[in-house]
Order: C-alpha cells, then structure tokens, then sequence
C-alpha cells in the first residue's frame, strides 16, 4: 500500500487525544509528510484474559498509522507479562508463568481486531510475540543492553522513589522491564512507539536504546489517560474497568458511573469523534446542558463501537429500564442470601460486587450504593430481608435479593 498524506487523519494523529510527544509534534510531522513508509508499535502485556477499554485509546492510532499506510505491529508481550511492567505499581508484581500467559492470550488478536483492522487485504497488521527474541539472549546479551542505562537512570522512577521513602523493596528484575521493551524497538527498527503517558519511562528508554544500538531517533507517542476523580488511571479502581469481553449492558452500565468531568475526555479519546465533535460537547456542557444525557451518548458510542449499534440500542433501553425509569418488571439477575439480616458491606461482597469490605465501604462513601431506590450512607447499616423484595444497585450493578431459609 503507497503511503498516504492524509491532512485530516495525520491532524488526527498529532493532536487528539495527545498527552505529549517526543522529541517533538513537529518531527512527527515531519516524518509523516516524507512520504516514507514507518514502523509504528504497541505492546499489550497478556497479564490478564482480556484486553480493556483503555487499550483502544492506543489501538485507535495504530488504525490511523495504518490508514495512511505504514506498517503497524501489535506486539503481545507474551515474555515481558512474564516479569510485569512495575508502572505506578507500589510492589513488584506477582510474576506470571508461560502457560498462563499462553491461557491469558488466547483471544487477544481477536479482542483487538474490532478496533484494529489486523487482517485488511491492502496493509495488514503484524501480529508478533516479544518471546521471539527476548527468549534467546543469554547472560552476555542482556549484560550489553543492561550498559546502556544507569542505576540513577532506573530509581528516578517515581513508584520506585515512593517505595525507598516506605521502605519497601525494589527488586533487580524490575529494572529489566524498561530494558525490554526497548529492546523490542530494536528488533523491530521502531520508527514511532505508542501508549499511554503512564508508559513515558519505558518508551524512553527505547529511544535511549534505539539511538546507541541503529543510531536513529525513534519518536514517542504518549497519550492521555482517563482517570478517576482521585487520580487513579483507568481500570484500577473498583468497578470502573470496561473489558472488551464485557455483556454490552455492562459497557454501557460501566460508562454511566463516570464522573461529569470525564465526559468530555471520554469522546476524545474513547470515540471515533473528531476533534471538533469534542469541543461541540465540551461547548454543549459549558452552556448548561444536562450531563446525563451526554453521558448517555458516550455510553452509546463507546457500546456501538465495541459490540455494534443494535447491542448498543438494546443496551440503551435496558439502562433506562433499570436505573431511570425503574422498572422492575424487566429482568434483572436474582442473589440468593439465606442470612435474615445481613450488614450492607456483606450484602455487596456476597453478591460479588466488591471482593473486600474496604472497597464496598468506598463505594458507600462515593454514593454509589443504594437499596430500593434509597442511597445507602451508613455503612453499619444491616439490612433486613425477610418478607420483602429488595433491590440492590452499586454504580453498574443491580440485583434482586431474595432472602432463602437455610
């Protein structure tokens, strides 16, 4: 496929739902005005089954590299998941073995090909597993690699700085990650990495290693995250992680518990929107209008584009059902609970909402519990089940308890 030139999708590239890049916008344009043909990567780490919504934010711009016809890799990191990237974590992470990244994997392509087209006739995507060779370097190689960067270099990292002044341990084989993945760069003679602004450390580091080993410039470029009203990125918090593999009426559900402030980031950079469809409901907000119903459209899109329109529609009207119009009627998943009163937080962990008490009381202190239609606010509330019909909602959620006699 001839390189295209494309002013809107390369404006698309440069500035939506752009956090920063590196060295510069301008080198980036540069390059993508040469009419030369560039290798554009992501990696995706196989540490759990599914792929997330988060993951699209990236994929979104590999599918504009890959229109204009450059040649894009999806990279499943099937070694580096092995050790676990150490971002913003504040203890190593619990390695994973090979089989059950291989278990972990298994549909990942098939995940992604719904925003990426992999498998399209005129430029494909390239499907490649970092185990290739990561899995062959012996001591001596890694050794080379390690020499590029410095112990000073490595505990800069923040989550690093954080766990010295707690005293927690840091170990050597997290100082290995970033090292990889730059490696990945080289092996594939990277010309632009993509992900995440919380990726900057380990995409830097393949620049780093990019320029010593083919002694050329490898662009970053890092996107915006969408995070919680704490500051917490996407998917860590509970309830707010939208897997791909989810039911249509939880991505759309899941979408309705974000906050006002997120709307706006949400259509640019979980949309196909363009930018100025963003600042038309950035404008729409300014000017008063109801955030529900932007909110509602977000959730719509973000359902179409990930399960088609007519789930989308359906999982519409089953929301409004349900948590607008509160109808009872439609049907809406039974727990049994054979205790005559239960303590609110027990009620959420036993309907698997929350694995903890000290998340279902977050939740209850982020107004996001309620029982019959009434917000739950004391989370020494204990709830009586007997001769009643009692509904459960905590932000996406929603249950008919029904008590049982033991």
């Amino acid at each position: 496929m001839e390189v295209q030139k494309d002013e809107k999708i390369i404006e698309r590239i440069l500035k939506k739902g752009i956090e920063q890049i590196l060295p510069s916008e301008d080198a980036l344009k540069k390059l993508l005005l040469s009419g030369k043909r560039i290798n554009v990567y992501q990696g995706f780490d196989p540490t759990a089954p599914t792929l997330h919504i988060g993951h699209t934010v990236g994929m979104r711009k590999l599918e504009d590299f890959r229109k204009l016809g450059h040649q894009v890799f999806f990279v499943i990191g099937d070694f580096t998941a092995r050790i676990g990237d150490p971002t913003d974590k504040a203890s190593a992470r619990v390695k994973l073995t090979k089989e059950q990244v291989e278990e972990n994997m298994k549909t990942y392509v098939q995940q992604a090909s719904g925003i990426l087209d992999i498998f399209n006739k005129e430029n494909p995507v390239k499907i490649v597993y970092n185990s290739q060779w990561l899995e062959p370097l012996n001591f001596g190689d890694i050794i080379e690699i390690a020499s590029v960067f410095t112990v000073q270099q490595m505990i800069k990292r923040s989550m690093f700085q954080k766990r010295l002044e707690e005293d927690k341990p840091i170990y050597l084989h997290e100082f290995m990650y970033p090292l990889m993945q730059g490696y990945d760069c080289v092996m594939m003679d990277i010309d632009v990495e993509v992900g995440g602004n919380d990726q900057l450390f380990n995409m830097m580091a393949g620049r780093d290693l990019i320029m010593h080993r083919l002694g050329k410039e490898k662009i970053v470029l890092a996107g915006k995250l969408l995070t919680t009203n704490e500051g917490d990125k996407m998917g860590k918090s509970e309830g707010n992680m939208i897997k791909l593999t989810d039911s249509a009426n939880d991505i759309f559900g899941k979408v309705m518990t974000f906050s006002d402030n997120q709307i706006v980031v949400g259509f640019e950079i979980l949309t196909k929107y363009d930018l100025e469809d963003v600042k038309k409901i950035s404008q729409r907000l300014e000017q008063g209008e109801n955030p529900m119903v932007l909110k509602k459209l977000l959730a719509y899109e973000i359902t179409k584009e990930i399960k088609g329109e007519e789930d989308a529609k359906k999982a519409q009207i089953y929301f409004e059902e349900i948590f607008q119009n509160k109808n009872l009627d439609t049907d809406i998943p039974q727990k049994e609970i054979s205790k005559e009163n239960i303590n609110i937080l027990d009620l959420i962990c036993e309907c698997k909402i929350t694995d903890s008490k000290s998340k279902a009381r977050k939740l209850i202190e982020q107004g996001a519990v309620y029982l019959n239609n009434i917000k739950i606010e004391n989370w020494n509330e204990n709830i009586s089940l007997v001769d009643k019909d009692n509904v459960l909602k905590c932000g996406r959620y929603i249950y008919q308890i029904k008590f049982i006699r033991g």
